[in-house]
């Protein structure tokens, strides 16, 4: 009790703090998501998301060194799909020669200790904008779920060590592990996005890859909330990460991150295997917006976001700062 005992003698200055602070960041704590386009030298900026890029895989490929000699240790990637390789069936998707595919094995044969999640789920190759097969006006989980397995074990042949299903699928997780068995690809890893939010942060990420639900000359929801999660919903979130981990999932994610700080840490506390969280292209933009305006100090508030996110529990962050924030750490 006061006066024996005084707060503020563990914060009198920077070096005190330091011993005492309880979580700390490095850029190993990062994953980076990357967007890849077909072409070469190809080099775009997203104009919702400054600083973020669709790249062409030789391009693609020097910034991985360079996140890797940083200290990155895993990238996140989506590939830009052509709209005329775009239909219901998402077919593209397991192309053994497509995109994603190359982009995969370029990514492994320049930095074979990047660890590799490419992304699953069928909306950059559908003609509607959605995770899945649209039947009968929604998304057809079972008939989804059966592309998703073709999409994924075509991940691992081009090399992926984890395959990354955002989908929300149900059932998802267990097809994937036995598909990916079955294959032969023991080893290749799943994390799982189990509590993803159909939230209003997405905005800048659906503009980089077009990916946003389309007007459609059949009947198509107009929205992902059929399957990705309601926001006023907790204990949800906790049974869904919980049935990933009992299908097979070697990491669980919450997406987004900021705004759901409350699920990342009842999932952390509710599972035994790490967990991700996606802090996601609306939270980067904002932060990008206010410091250019003035507003807010663009580093400051970066840090202190990672690592909130960090001391709420997330074992990996995959976020659009972790290029800027781990050359600040190594600084």
């Amino acid at each position: 009790m006061f006066p024996l005992h005084r707060g503020r003698r563990l914060r009198v200055n920077e070096s005190i703090r330091s011993l005492v602070r309880e979580t700390s960041l490095s850029p190993a704590d990062f994953m980076f998501p990357m967007f890849i386009a077909e072409g070469e030298n190809v080099k775009v900026e997203i104009p919702s998301m400054p600083g973020i890029y669709r790249r062409s895989i030789d391009l693609t490929v020097e910034e991985v060194k360079e996140l890797f000699a940083l200290g990155i240790r895993a990238v996140n990637i989506y590939v830009k799909v052509n709209d005329d390789l775009k239909d219901n069936t998402g077919k593209e998707a397991w192309n053994p020669n497509g995109l994603m595919q190359q982009a995969i094995k370029a990514i492994k044969a320049a930095c074979p200790e990047m660890i590799v999640m490419p992304d699953v789920a069928l909306d950059p190759y559908s003609m509607y904008g959605h995770d899945g097969i649209i039947k009968n006006g929604d998304v057809a989980n079972d008939e989804t779920v059966d592309a998703l397995v073709k999409m994924a074990v075509s991940h691992a042949q081009a090399g992926a060590d984890f395959v990354a299903p955002s989908d929300m699928m149900d059932g998802r997780v267990l097809r994937l592990r036995e598909g990916l068995d079955a294959a032969g690809f023991h080893n290749v890893g799943i994390m799982s996005y189990s509590a993803k939010y159909a939230s209003a942060f997405y905005g800048p990420f659906r503009d980089a890859l077009d990916s946003a639900p389309k007007e459609a000359d059949i009947v198509v929801p107009k929205d992902k909330k059929t399957y990705q999660m309601d926001y006023a919903n907790r204990i949800e979130a906790i049974r869904e990460a919980l049935m990933d981990v009992e299908e097979g999932a070697d990491m669980v994610m919450v997406k987004p991150g900021i705004a759901y700080l409350d699920i990342v840490r009842e999932v952390k506390n509710a599972v035994n295997v790490p967990v991700t969280v996606f802090h996601v292209s609306g939270e980067y933009a904002m932060i990008k917006a206010a410091s250019e305006r003035g507003w807010l100090d663009h580093d400051k508030i970066m840090m202190e976001q990672l690592m909130c996110i960090k001391r709420a529990g997330a074992s990996l962050i995959s976020t659009y700062f972790a290029k800027e924030a781990a050359i600040l750490l190594n600084k």
